[in-house]
């Protein structure tokens, strides 16, 4: 074997252990994304199992106000069965809007601000709005480099030829939608 026979051969085995550590760079990219997707999903869910204790506390003192409540649960609903990232953002945007007419509501109603299981639901679910919030900064901080990572040459060619896509980020649309509902009374 020739001088020039080893010096392709060792070049095809340095192409080859590039690939396999940027193919390996990029799997770990989109584990750690989906990792970050799994966070949001766990506090989205906390979010999502709270709402109907909290509708059923208030409907005990504001009866009258079932449009409100119809229009929580509604939204709670999209929200728990929207499939995509961006179908999950918008409906969790929705419920926060509809969160914040609950909060109104119960601002009318002073014996329910004094409610032990209220002020323990809005803590709950104030401290569960942080986490949310975290937790969707990890996740869009992971889109965006796993994004710049499939997207910058020679990495572009690795992700291409092994389907790695772009991901979307968790975003808030409406600028009036970036404040967490207020729960402090």
């Amino acid at each position: 074997m020739g001088i020039i026979a080893l010096v392709f051969v060792g070049l095809v085995v340095v192409v080859l252990a590039w690939v396999a550590g940027a193919y390996n760079g990029l799997v770990r990219l989109r584990n750690q994304l989906e990792n970050a997707w799994a966070q949001i999903d766990v506090q989205l869910k906390r979010r999502h199992d709270l709402i109907p204790n909290l509708v059923e506390t208030v409907k005990g003192y504001a009866t009258h106000e079932r449009e409100t409540f119809e229009k929580v649960i509604q939204a709670r609903n999209m929200a728990v069965s929207a499939k995509t990232v961006g179908d999950r953002a918008e409906a969790e945007n929705v419920l926060t809007g509809t969160l914040k007419s609950l909060f109104a509501v119960a601002e009318a109603y002073p014996e329910l601000k004094a409610n032990q299981e209220f002020m323990r639901l809005q803590e709950e679910l104030s401290s569960t709005e942080n986490k949310v919030a975290f937790a969707r900064q990890f996740y869009n901080d992971s889109v965006m480099t796993y994004n710049t990572h499939i997207e910058v040459f020679p990495m572009n060619f690795i992700a291409t030829m092994f389907n790695f896509g772009r991901r979307e980020f968790f975003e808030v649309k409406a600028e009036d939608e970036r404040e967490a509902p207020q729960v402090k009374f």
